[in-house]
């Protein structure tokens, strides 16, 4: 029986960002940004849209932050069953 003011359930720990997801998304985002940013830049007379410049850096950002991580959680995950499958003997056929 639990005690009162105790949960049922354990304790979770608190869960970080994996660096090896995080930080090349954070780079793909920057680079996508600068992209949009010069893009845009360029597209304008000088000094024209500062204003379009970030928005378009700001909505790059986004863009390619986020779907380099959807591409980096998909490859992980498929690593992490690969070698689970592997573990149990049942990876590749053939073998």
């Amino acid at each position: 029986m639990t005690e009162p003011g105790q949960s049922a359930q354990p304790r979770q720990r608190r869960r970080f960002p994996n660096p090896w997801i995080a930080v090349p998304g954070l780079a793909a985002g920057a680079l996508a940004a600068a992209l949009g940013w010069i893009i845009t830049d360029i597209s304008c007379r000088p000094k024209a849209c500062p204003a379009l410049a970030v928005v378009a850096a700001a909505a790059c950002f986004v863009a390619g932050a986020v779907g380099m991580a959807v591409v980096l959680v998909l490859v992980f995950r498929s690593i992490a069953e690969w070698r689970d499958q592997n573990r149990e003997g049942t990876g590749t056929p053939g073998r």
